[in-house]
């Protein structure tokens, strides 16, 4: 295995359980890739928030096969898009999550009748259509005869936490498969799980603890420089193997398999990207109505969404800020985003709301978040070769760049190589 994020440590999981001898390159001193722990100021925080939906079936399974009780360290609450001034709408605890979207959309505030009748009425469309379009449509086009308030609080913020692409260039058919399987994949599927312990400690630890267990390698610090085939079998930095599984970025695996598979490194090296920036907040005593309280994001106004980490039974008095779609705002600079940040939580939350100031704590940035999920985007596929492919969320799928995609491509990876 060639990198230790999620996919590479799910695929090194399913591997051992196969009886494959596993050894697992990561060019960091820690596992996690672009999910991982950091810590700021005494306080054990992540790269950037995260929030995972009930409908992350296969991330919660692999959580299972290595020990971790997701209910421990997942606070799972029922998907709420609600705003400080209290518009917007929230589904019901249990049951389907489409009965639920229906007394949601029935209960939404803020918005007049008519504008719930013309939602209900796409989505019933978007039903009777299977969740599937075009696939040359963008989220503005599918959603272009719906009201402006409707895209405003809940199509725009929706499609740019789910893709982190701006509704004006997203794909349409990709968020209309993140809504499928989170609507009509069972109860709870819709559920937001907000992570209550560092995301280290959801997966990266107790992975490692678990393959190490079972007689795994694992090197950290240790940056593959090349790959190469060699009698049928593969060398990594001139060690042997029988298979690989290039479960690095694209922007790293794309050199390594350059002169093995050049079509497959060329379709790995054109993604264009779109940044996350992720603003910690403190304030003493503070409270948020919701643990996840969406914002409007403007040309001054930078987060579409606050977190509560004490709400969830995380960090009390900690607050993060989440900025995707985040290109603009890192070219005017760091420094620059978290004043606008600062600024727009004392407008929409007002000073009140934060009796004990607000401290910027920390600023993180992550410039190649996830890939721009364009409509028509070529993804690569997961064979590169024979004994040689790729896992990772950037891989041919169903879904955008997200922890569940990462999850899902380790394992199918797995299995290609048994197949």
């Amino acid at each position: 295995m060639v990198g230790g994020g999620w996919a590479g440590l799910a695929a090194a999981v399913r591997a051992v359980e196969t009886d494959a001898d596993v050894v697992l390159y990561e060019a960091a001193a820690q596992l996690g890739g672009r999910a991982r722990g950091v810590r700021i100021d005494g306080l054990e925080l992540d790269n950037g928030q995260h929030i995972l939906l009930g409908a992350y079936t296969r991330t919660l399974a692999l959580m299972r096969t290595l020990g971790v009780a997701s209910d421990t360290v997942l606070a799972r609450l029922p998907l709420t898009l609600r705003y400080p001034d209290g518009r917007g709408l929230g589904l019901p605890p249990g049951g389907p999550a489409w009965l639920g979207c229906a007394r949601a959309l029935a209960g939404a505030r803020g918005w007049t009748l008519t504008e719930r009748a013309r939602l209900a009425a796409a989505a019933l469309g978007w039903a009777r259509a299977r969740f599937r379009c075009d696939a040359r449509l963008t989220v503005q086009a599918l959603c272009a005869g719906l009201p402006a308030a409707v895209r405003e609080l809940l199509i725009e913020p929706l499609c740019v936490a789910a893709l982190n692409t701006p509704a004006r260039q997203a794909s349409a058919a990709v968020l209309l498969r993140v809504l499928h399987d989170a609507l009509l994949g069972g109860a709870g599927s819709s559920d937001l799980l907000l992570p209550r312990r560092p995301l280290a400690e959801l997966l990266p630890l107790p992975a490692a603890r678990w393959l190490a267990a079972r007689g795994a390698t694992l090197r950290l610090s240790a940056r593959v420089r090349r790959i190469e085939p060699q009698a049928g079998r593969w060398r990594v930095d001139g060690e042997a193997y029988d298979a690989v599984v290039l479960a690095c970025a694209p922007s790293q695996a794309a050199p390594l398999a350059a002169a093995s598979a050049p079509d497959w490194a060329a379709t790995a090296g054109a993604f264009a990207y779109e940044p996350i920036v992720t603003v910690y907040l403190r304030s003493p005593g503070a409270r948020l109505a919701e643990p996840m309280v969406a914002l409007h994001a403007g040309p001054l106004a930078p987060a579409q969404f606050a977190f509560d980490h004490g709400a969830i039974g995380a960090s009390p008095g900690i607050f993060a800020f989440v900025v995707s779609g985040a290109r603009g705002w890192v070219e005017r600079g760091l420094g620059a985003t978290a004043a606008a940040v600062c600024a727009q939580a004392l407008a929409a939350f007002g000073p009140a709301a934060w009796p004990g100031g607000l401290e910027c704590v920390r600023v993180l940035a992550d410039k190649r978040a996830t890939f721009r999920c364009t409509p028509g985007l070529v993804r690569p596929a997961a064979g590169i070769a024979a004994g040689l492919v790729a896992a990772g969320d950037y891989v041919a799928g169903p879904y955008p760049a997200t922890l569940e995609g990462a999850v899902r491509s380790g394992e199918a990876a797995v299995r290609l190589l048994a197949a």
